[in-house]
């Protein structure tokens, strides 16, 4: 029996007829128009250089971008930046993503909301900046990192109403598409069925990544973009970090088949990702 939207309550979901909610002001969405899809020539390449400007990649061509932007909170691979300067930065980052990327094409974006005097919403920052490029949200994850008490200890005034403190179990990986919610180009997908439908929710639990054992201050666990290259590309895909750091992202493209290319500003941390890279037996290239 087919559903549809109500004006009061809710009701299951089976064949359910969203029309009227997507018909409403709040919900109209502008598309580009279909633009072709190139290949980029560049792929499977470490390119040691700031991604504000990608010159190295043609328009329309990135399937995916994953990242983590450094928090500009200290780490040993930061700039001390004020937060319109450190933003600022993002934006030029990101409007280049969107030029790369393929109609349709996905950016992932992970990252945490920092400090507690203020407290700084990085993720809404980073959701309006966005959407001011012209990217079409499709959701977030909430990337779950610890179980309990021991994810956080900065209590604030204990057991006292003076200044207690939110203990933050969590970081925001905020999805978004260039143009359209589907893709331009058709491939071969490879995700399971159990796989897709544990990462359609929007709720992950994973272990963080041992810096001392990648050699970066604030890795992300392989597993995160993974889940996210296996969900949003085919097979043979370009896959972009432009904040790229130890490689993590290029690594999971890489025992995933697809292409990658990452950018960073940092030689030490290029030679990591290099170094990572080549212990994988699928054999790839980098620069």
């Amino acid at each position: 029996m087919k559903t549809s939207t109500k004006t009061f309550g809710s009701s299951s979901r089976e064949s359910h007829d969203s029309s009227v909610y997507y018909a409403r002001k709040m919900s109209k969405q502008k598309t580009l128009a279909v633009t072709a899809v190139k290949r980029s020539e560049c792929r499977n390449r470490i390119i040691n250089k700031s991604s504000e400007r990608m010159k190295e990649l043609p328009s329309n061509s990135v399937a995916l971008m994953v990242t983590s932007p450094p928090y500009n909170c200290g780490k040993d691979y930061d700039d001390n930046l004020t937060l319109p300067e450190y933003l600022r930065l993002l934006k030029r980052v990101l409007k280049e993503t969107y030029r790369v990327l393929e109609p349709g094409g996905r950016a992932c974006v992970n990252l945490a909301n920092m400090g507690r005097k203020p407290y700084i919403p990085l993720a809404s920052y980073v959701n309006k900046m966005m959407s001011e490029i012209g990217f079409l949200m499709r959701g977030e994850i909430i990337w779950q990192k610890a179980a309990g008490a021991s994810g956080s200890c900065a209590w604030g005034s204990f057991n006292s109403a003076s200044n207690p403190t939110l203990r933050d179990l969590h970081e925001y990986i905020l999805v978004f598409s260039k143009g359209d919610f589907r893709r331009a180009y058709k491939g071969k997908s490879t995700i399971s069925t159990e796989a897709f439908m544990r990462d359609t929710l929007s709720i992950w639990n994973m272990r963080p990544e041992s810096a001392s054992k990648i050699g970066h201050p604030a890795p992300f666990p392989v597993e995160l973009p993974f889940r996210l290259i296996d969900l949003y590309t085919y097979e043979g895909d370009l896959v972009l970090d432009p904040f790229m750091g130890s490689g993590t992202t290029c690594v999971a493209a890489k025992m995933l088949h697809r292409d990658y290319i990452g950018y960073d500003t940092k030689r030490r941390y290029c030679d990591i990702a290099r170094n990572r890279l080549s212990s994988l037996a699928y054999s790839a290239a980098t620069e």
